[in-house]
Order: C-alpha cells, then sequence, then structure tokens
C-alpha cells in the first residue's frame, strides 16, 4: 500500500512539472503583412536622418528591369516605443539597436512564425550606417528570399491541375488554379492569369544543351533565343490583319533593347541557371512591360529548360506581379 501511494505521488508531481512547463511554453502566432513590405523599428528623429537614409537607399533602391522606378521593398517606420502587439506580427522586421556592441544578427520567429528578423546593433550613427552599407545586399536577399516563399505558400492554398506540363517537360512548378493554359504547341507553355489592369504569365519550353554556349555573347544568345519563341507563339491583338494596302499586320513579341537587358548567373534549385531581366513590347501594337527569364541548366537531361514570366498591368506597379512570377519559376522541380 505504501508502495503504491509513492507511485500515485510521483506521477502526479510529474504530470504537474509536465502541465506547468507546457503552460509555460511560448505561443508564436502566425505572421502577417503585405507582400514586400519591411517594418523598421527605428526612432523618428533616427529614421528621418542620416541612419535613415542609408536604410532607404539598401531596401528602397530602385528594382531593376521594371518600366518605372519601384522601391525593392515598402518600408514602415515603427519608433521602438509602440512595436507591440499587433504590429510585432509583421513577416519582415528591421530593428536598429543603438548604445550596444557592433553586429549584424539574422533571427527566425522571434515574435511570430514564420518569420525573419534582423537586428543591426552599433555605439553610434556611423557604425550602424557602415553596417547596414557592408550588409545590404544580404539583408535585400534575405527579405526576398522570405517574401518568394510566402507568395509560394499563398499559392499552394489552391494549386492547379495541369498535369501535362509535367508529362511533356517531365518538370513541376507551383502555381494557383487562376491560371490557365494560354496556347500548348508542341513543347511550349504559354500560361496566363487575368488580373484587374491586364495579365501576368509564362512561356516555358525546352532547348538543346548546345544551345546557349558559356561564352562573352550570351546575353545576345539568351535574347535571340526569347525572341525567336517569342515570335512564334506571343502574337499581338492585329497580327495577321490587313492593312488599308493589303498587306498584312504583323505583330509578336519582342525584347525591348533601348532598355538594356541585364543577365547574371544564378542558381534555381540548386540547378545553374542564367537570369535575365528587361522589358518587352509588342511589334505593331501598345503593350509591354517586364520580364525575367530563366535558362536552367538541366545536364541529367541534356538540354535547359526555361521559364519566363512576364507581366502587362499599364498604369499601376508591377514589382509584386514580378515577385509571384519569380516565386512561380523558382519553385520548379525537374524529374
Amino acid at each position: 500500500m505504501k508502495n503504491l501511494f509513492v507511485s500515485i505521488l510521483t506521477l502526479l508531481l510529474v504530470v504537474s512539472c509536465g502541465d506547468k512547463k507546457s503552460s509555460e511554453k511560448k505561443i508564436v502566432l502566425d505572421s502577417s503583412g503585405n507582400i514586400n513590405n519591411v517594418s523598421v523599428i527605428l526612432e523618428n528623429d533616427l529614421w528621418d536622418g542620416s541612419i535613415g537614409d542609408a536604410i532607404r537607399n539598401v531596401l528602397a533602391a530602385p528594382l531593376y528591369g521594371l518600366p518605372q522606378d519601384e522601391p525593392t521593398f515598402t518600408l514602415s517606420q515603427i519608433p521602438p516605443s509602440v512595436f507591440s502587439g499587433f504590429v510585432t506580427k509583421n513577416r519582415t522586421i528591421l530593428k536598429i539597436e543603438m548604445n550596444k556592441e557592433a553586429a549584424v544578427q539574422y533571427l527566425d520567429n522571434v515574435y511570430a512564425q514564420p518569420q525573419k528578423v534582423i537586428v543591426v546593433s552599433g555605439k553610434d550613427r556611423s557604425e550602424i550606417i557602415n553596417l547596414i552599407n557592408e550588409n545590404g545586399s544580404k539583408i535585400v536577399e534575405t527579405f526576398k528570399a522570405m517574401e518568394l516563399k510566402a507568395r509560394q505558400r499563398q499559392m499552394a492554398k489552391s494549386p492547379h491541375k495541369f498535369d501535362v506540363i509535367k508529362q511533356k517537360l517531365e518538370l513541376t512548378l507551383q502555381f494557383d488554379a487562376a491560371y490557365f493554359i494560354a496556347r500548348e504547341a508542341d513543347d511550349f507553355f504559354w500560361i496566363r492569369k487575368d488580373i484587374t489592369t491586364g495579365t501576368t504569365n509564362l512561356m516555358i519550353y525546352e532547348l538543346p544543351y548546345s544551345a546557349i554556349k558559356d561564352n562573352d555573347s550570351v546575353v545576345n544568345e539568351i535574347i535571340k533565343i526569347r525572341d525567336s519563341v517569342a515570335k512564334k507563339y506571343i502574337k499581338g491583338r492585329q497580327d495577321g490583319e490587313l492593312k488599308a494596302n493589303g498587306e498584312k499586320i504583323e505583330s509578336y513579341m519582342t525584347t525591348e533593347m533601348a532598355y538594356a537587358p541585364f543577365v547574371t548567373e544564378t542558381t534555381v534549385n540548386d540547378l545553374m541557371a542564367i537570369e535575365t531581366r528587361g522589358i518587352w513590347d509588342l511589334k505593331n501594337d501598345f503593350m509591354g512591360g517586364p520580364f525575367l527569364n530563366y535558362a536552367i541548366e538541366d545536364k541529367k537531361n541534356n538540354r535547359w529548360v526555361v521559364i519566363e514570366g512576364f507581366a502587362f498591368a499599364p498604369s499601376v506597379e508591377k514589382r509584386d506581379y514580378m515577385l509571384e512570377l519569380e516565386s512561380i519559376v523558382k519553385s520548379v522541380k525537374i524529374n
């Protein structure tokens, strides 16, 4: 009987301790916030001064590849005294701490999840400004990666059902059911979504491995290929119609060379890729907009997989549309 009593008492103590630990466990709520919006935790006078300028120069720099200037991120400054409650749940936060040892910390899920909090600390303004400038590229890349994943999570809630892309091209892409196949021909797909102000679009196709050579003229090769594919498949509204003199109108997508395309080498899901950003327009029409093109090296299948996103959204900002298209491209999985 005595042993039974001791066993029950021990069990009650274990359960009690377990309940206490469970109740003390931190509850982390879901993060929130608009895409490409960073909360900056900083005193008002510092935001209006040189530290604020340094932050804006890095995080609100014009994004390359858009027809008009748009900031990389939209910034919302919040004084530390009011940084509490709901405002701490933003997905991306930059926090500035004065009068501390110089450091840049990259923290996960501090106030919510998923969340990225970057803390820049320093003894004085000069030290903090230097840290922001020195680490600017990494800060931007960190926040952008967070936003790409956020957009992918949103689209995964209502995924498309197009098995034909996987069957023909042996790859999968994650985009939502609002997109539809506007054109399918051989191993080419034009995927489109209607938006309030126009359309967002994807071109997906493959090339022989010999089509792109690693040399100084790779930018010309990429543009020549995209223009030949676009001319064949992406037509303007008046293409094929007759002019007053009986001449047939040719209207098709091409690259606007007045805005020099930007080409860089990158990786997409651990595969080498050539990224090209620029402006497209339609010959003999009044349509145009930004594009981002990824030629992904697929050595396993002796080919290049090309996935391009382009948007038509006149008179409105296009940054967030292009981030959505980039998030789709970077969801690719090649069999």
